[in-house]
């Protein structure tokens, strides 16, 4: 499946925590940093990507499969000159003021 078609398939499945992230992320524009979603990047496919910051968030427990694959993932990403948040899906969705916050300061 080219990366394209398994973007759509994945936004198409997001998680609830993905969904709480993106609404964060695209209505408060996060003071006018624009992010997308399922982005490819080289190999992979990131949750949320900020061109202009050059920054990636992922929300774990989504398509990863473990922790040395987002060990992987990650170096390859910062290799390439990428900055790489994550957030596990309980703090998004329990607390997501707290993730807003945190990317706010990342991001001024």
């Amino acid at each position: 499946m080219a990366k394209t078609a398994q973007a759509k398939v994945l936004r198409r499945n997001a998680t609830e925590a993905e969904k709480r992230l993106w609404t964060l992320l695209r209505d408060r524009r996060l003071g006018g940093w624009k992010f997308r979603r399922q982005v490819p990047l080289g190999p992979y496919i990131v949750d949320f990507y900020c061109s202009d910051a050059k920054l990636v968030v992922e929300a774990d427990g989504g398509q990863h499969a473990d922790s040395a694959s987002d060990e992987i993932r990650t170096a390859w990403l910062v290799k390439n000159g990428y900055d790489v948040k994550r957030f596990w899906n309980n703090d998004i969705l329990s607390n997501s003021e707290g993730v807003f916050n945190e990317l706010i300061a990342i991001l001024t």
